[in-house]
């Protein structure tokens, strides 16, 4: 059978959802305008592995020792579940085999395919938090998530209670159309854990390669930051991905055997 690939001219054609009347929510959602930035930072692969659940979630590394953590911040400005502001610090895994380091980022690109555990994720939505806790697995939280424009630049910042949790700086390229890529999130709900496939289209895009495209500044107060900083992050991010318009297709979360 043909693998399913999306039609990026007509990104929502052929999807089929469903309505969860409990949740408010229809599945797969669709994202219909976001805006999103994200910096990849190299961190100590023992301190990233012990965050990560299970042992069959291997980190993937740039060079042994040194893994990868994605630090993504979302600003979806129309979607079915209503617009809403979200961050994700999440580190690139591969699930069962262990990756070799160098090869398998490598491989993700080249594939535009690219799987993660999302270690945070905060919203500002209860609608969106809600859903995604109780029946997915992920880990939301309510929190402030603004951005702002600095001369050229996008600046997110995440706050809980008051308590800056980071600020993520980027620049704002010039872009193009970007690929179709594929992102497989595994969660863990209950103990079990699940998969769920999320199809992203961007409409404009730009991938900078190397330091000074994007700072992340960690704060000091909340309760997250001592671990972020606990993970031996590298001083700059070394790569920055910029997508100032895109749509984007969610998936439900499943079991891993029903694969």
């Amino acid at each position: 059978m043909k693998r399913y690939a999306p039609d990026r001219n007509d990104f929502f054609k052929g999807i089929v959802q469903s309505e969860n009347r409990e949740y408010d929510v229809k599945m797969p959602i669709f994202y219909y305008d976001s805006m999103a930035m994200s910096a990849i930072c190299t961190a100590s692969t023992r301190q990233v592995r012990k965050l990560l659940p299970l042992p069959d979630m291997h980190p993937v590394e740039a060079f042994p020792g040194r893994c990868l953590v994605a630090f993504s911040a979302f600003e979806y400005r129309r979607t079915d579940i209503g617009p809403y502001n979200e961050f994700s610090v999440s580190a690139l895994i591969s699930y069962g085999r262990r990756p070799v380091p160098g090869v398998a980022p490598l491989l993700s690109v080249l594939k535009n395919r690219f799987t993660a555990y999302i270690i945070h994720l905060p919203v500002t939505s209860e609608r969106a938090r809600r859903g995604g806790v109780e029946t997915c697995g992920y880990p939301k939280f309510l929190a402030d998530i603004t951005f702002t424009q600095e001369g050229g630049n996008t600046a997110c910042t995440v706050a809980e209670n008051g308590e800056r949790i980071l600020t993520l700086r980027g620049r704002n390229p010039r872009t193009s159309r970007g690929r179709v890529t594929k992102y497989i999130i595994h969660t863990v709900l209950g103990g079990i854990p699940l998969r769920a496939n999320l199809y992203l289209n961007p409409i404009r895009y730009r991938q900078t390669i190397g330091l000074g495209a994007a700072r992340l500044d960690i704060g000091n107060g909340h309760r997250i930051c001592g671990e972020l900083k606990g993970m031996g992050l590298s001083g700059m991010p070394v790569l920055y991905q910029y997508t100032p318009s895109y749509e984007a297709i969610l998936c439900n979360s499943r079991n891993l055997m029903d694969d």
